[in-house]
């Protein structure tokens, strides 16, 4: 028969398929391999009514062979088959699916009939690592057989041909390797086997090769005790290799919560049980189903750009996207998991989703079903909960801060910060629901450390209420509540803010006299230092210390050293207002009023000493650590 040109502008077509239309090379064993699904699922659709097909559904299955002598690759199958009309159609006209027209014919008959192929395009990946392809197809009803031949954009051939069985036979003689590319991989046994379980493991029909295992044999020698030696000899049998049903399609009764956690372990490369297992089967505007894992420990590259955050996303069987990021919100990235849907719109190379309502709908759905699994693991196990925020609570704290606070709502229930009173991490809502009669605010502090915390002069006066006061030890922390602002009306307050709303109304008359009394030694300590401070103050907080180093203005110590951070160094950096708190009841305040009085030169000192002990308490680096270390030998002598 003369060759046949393709159809539908044939050669530009087929360049862009084979050239742009797919990512990865890889790809064309997941299309063939779902077109020869299809092919059994109509073969198995008829044979419902048709005792003549002569197959029940346990004989359908896929066969892979790799010939590395003859550099070619089959895939069969024992479907329906094509004639030599419907090759022609199908395959001769590039983008005409007949798994479509099978629908199409068969009308609302096949609802329930999951058909992989849509676009008609699959087919032609082959070209991808085939320098030529030959399809033997033999139609069910057919006694003939036709033989498909192509080479590419130059056009094909249909021949007759015998074929015992019904079915279709795709053969693929590969490409000769290059400098860069190695077609050769593809007749490998355990590259096959890769690419098999990563994108049509859960194909539901068998997919058989050819696959090496190893066994004892007997020898001919002999051991002292007249034992014939045994060694280790490599065979080749005919397997099963692909999963068929996937653990997410089965009910709770049917998959017990360890042989989940089993399955992550081994999809997911994860030593460690996940903390919790969310399944879902979900019907309604969009129908899919979807098994998630919040891991209990952040991989090492979690917080790299490396990280490759989403879901992987199935349709009938076959992994359409390992990473869907657009499946996860950004502060629930840790998530690993499956979503398998039949109703998301796919572009042609259903390597990619296109943008659609039902995406955002699903999208949303799991946002709320993970923010309630991470609700009730915190209730139910919260020694387990801390387990997991201690690996991911960082990210929850980021998602408060992205887009300006807009998932603040969704995500303030599950952070925990360090209570001093209870000796541990706990969620802010213990806190508030703690709180003293009577007390006004979420009381906060920032520091390297608790430890440190424990001995921040500027919390006196908080302790000494008796009220709890939340540890923030992370840079962002005080980002993060000052985006929440308020927790269930309680307002979030700074130890080191000028008002701590602990004072009475004489309380802050007595402060602000002592102040004007002092206004003159106040003046002189921030000349003094040299503007070094932006105020210098008489105190409300502090009870035993004699001075303290706050800020004024939205720029605290802690976020200076943030911004320090980003940026490279203290020199370029945002700088903090800084306030010099002075205790007017401390003996210290006495000495330094004296010495104003009586040795300016010397007050000076006490002012740069006082300033130097502020910021040793505080944290924060000595502007000259050797001037300040002969400061003090200066000073008692």
């Amino acid at each position: 028969m003369a060759k046949k040109q393709f159809k539908s502008e044939s050669k530009r077509l087929l360049d862009l398929m084979v050239n742009s239309i797919y990512t990865h090379k890889e790809i064309f064993l997941r299309e063939i391999i779902s077109n020869a699904s299809d092919a059994i699922d109509k073969l198995c659709y008829i044979s419902l009514t048709d005792d003549k097909v002569g197959l029940n559904r346990d004989d359908f299955k896929i066969s892979i062979n790799a010939d590395r002598d003859k550099r070619t690759l089959t895939v069969s199958d024992n479907g329906i088959g094509m004639t030599a009309e419907e090759l022609e159609s199908n395959l001769g006209v590039i983008a005409r699916s007949g798994s479509l027209q099978f629908k199409k014919d068969m009308g609302e008959k096949t609802e329930d009939i999951d058909i992989i192929g849509q676009f008609g395009v699959g087919f032609y990946s082959a070209f991808m690592v085939a320098e030529k392809v030959t399809v033997i197809s033999r139609a069910y009803g057919q006694c003939d057989a036709n033989m498909w031949i192509s080479t590419g954009s130059d056009g094909y051939t249909i021949t007759s041909c015998e074929k015992e069985t019904v079915g279709t036979d795709i053969i693929m003689e590969l490409k000769p390797d290059g400098e860069d590319e190695n077609y050769s991989e593809f007749l490998e046994e355990h590259e096959l086997h890769r690419i098999i379980k990563k994108y049509s493991d859960y194909i539901r029909w068998p997919i058989e090769m050819d696959v090496t295992k190893s066994r004892q044999v007997e020898t001919d020698e002999t051991d002292k005790d007249g034992n014939k030696k045994k060694v280790w000899e490599d065979y080749t049998e005919t397997a099963v290799v692909n999963s068929r049903i996937p653990i997410w399609q089965r009910t709770k009764g049917e998959v017990s919560d360890e042989e989940c956690m089993a399955f992550y372990k081994e999809k997911f490369f994860d030593m460690e049980d996940p903390v919790s297992v969310i399944r879902i089967a979900a019907e309604g505007a969009v129908t899919y189903k979807a098994m998630l894992f919040i891991p209990a420990k952040a991989p090492y590259d979690y917080y790299t750009r490396e990280f490759k955050a989403g879901l992987q996303l199935y349709t009938s069987g076959v992994m359409i996207m390992e990473y869907c990021a657009d499946l996860l919100p950004e502060h629930f990235r840790f998530v690993r998991g499956i979503v398998d849907s039949q109703d998301l719109s796919l572009n042609i190379s259903r390597e990619m989703l296109q943008h659609d309502r039902q995406l955002k709908v699903i999208a949303s759905n799991l946002e709320k079903k993970i923010k309630a699994e991470l609700k009730k693991l915190m209730e139910s196990d919260f020694d387990k909960y801390v387990t997991f925020f201690k690996s991911f609570g960082l990210q929850l704290k980021y998602g408060i801060l992205n887009g300006y606070g807009i998932h603040k709502d969704l995500l303030s229930d599950l952070i925990l910060f360090y209570s001093p009173k209870a000796g541990k991490l706990i969620p802010i809502a213990d806190y508030v629901k703690d709180m003293a009669e009577g007390q006004k605010y979420i009381y906060y502090a920032c520091g390297e450390s608790a430890q440190k915390l424990d001995k921040l002069p500027q919390a006196e006066s908080v302790r000494e209420k008796g009220y709890d006061i939340l540890y923030l030890t992370e840079e962002v922390d005080e980002f993060v509540v000052r985006t929440l602002m308020k927790y269930e009306d309680k307002e979030f307050r700074s130890v080191n803010d000028d008002d701590l709303g602990l004072e009475t109304e004489d309380e802050k008359k007595e402060t602000e006299k002592l102040e004007t009394e002092n206004k003159d030694i106040l003046d002189f300590v921030k000349e003094s230092l040299g503007g070094k401070i932006a105020a210098a103050k008489i105190s409300r907080k502090l009870k035993s210390h004699p001075v303290c180093l706050t800020t004024q203005g939205g720029v605290s110590l802690e976020m200076e050293r943030y911004f320090a951070s980003l940026q490279g160094g203290p020199t370029d950096a945002i700088k903090a207002e800084r306030v010099l708190e002075l205790n007017a009841t401390h003996p210290v305040f006495k000495a330094l009023k004296d010495t104003v009085s009586s040795d300016k030169d010397k007050a000076k000192k006490y002012a740069e000493l006082l300033y130097g002990q502020s910021q040793l308490i505080a944290g924060v680096s000595l502007d000259d650590p050797a001037y300040f270390a002969g400061l003090i030998s200066e000073l008692m002598v």
